[in-house]
């Protein structure tokens, strides 16, 4: 007898434990349901938006080169080659000179953290034109790196006379 009590209780404790469960999702799902009901109300300055334009505006003015940042250049983030790192200013400003010889149209960037200089050259907006810049420079100067870093992305040429 004690074995059918048993298992009657069981099943009594299974079916319980059932419908708990079965009242918990009703009382979640109801939950949920009145947590997406209502509006939402946007309180924001004024002046966002005239900020905004004013952005948008001054980035216009950049592409086609006209006023704003130091040669109408628009930054972003890219690659440059290091090519020299050390303590030696003389040796940091002539690599830079050997540099621009050999790419006259490429940018030099030096800098100086204590208590090295570093030169960089190139505005590159893939790693891939930054990692040929490499292969032609193996040999001159030794070790090179491809660096990630806020870059200045050329002037886009418009074009004004389609074909």
């Amino acid at each position: 007898m004690k074995a059918g009590i048993n298992r009657t209780s069981i099943k009594a404790c299974r079916i319980i434990k059932a419908l708990f469960a079965c009242l918990l999702l009703c009382v979640l799902s109801k939950v949920s349901q009145a947590q997406t009901r209502g509006k939402l109300e946007i309180i924001k300055d004024p002046r966002i938006d005239s900020l905004i334009a004013h952005r948008t505006t001054a980035g216009k003015l950049n592409v086609g080169g006209g006023s704003g940042n130091a040669g109408g250049a628009i930054s972003a983030y890219g690659y440059r080659v290091q090519f020299y790192s050390g303590s030696n200013r003389k040796d940091a400003f002539n690599a830079q000179n050997r540099f621009q010889q050999m790419h006259p149209d490429m940018r030099t960037y030096i800098s100086y953290k204590e208590p090295n200089f570093k030169v960089k050259g190139g505005d590159f907006r893939s790693r891939l034109e930054a990692t040929k810049l490499i292969q032609e420079l193996k040999g001159i100067f030794s070790p090179l790196f491809v660096i990630s870093e806020k870059i200045n992305l050329p002037k886009l040429e418009l074009n004004t006379n389609p074909q």
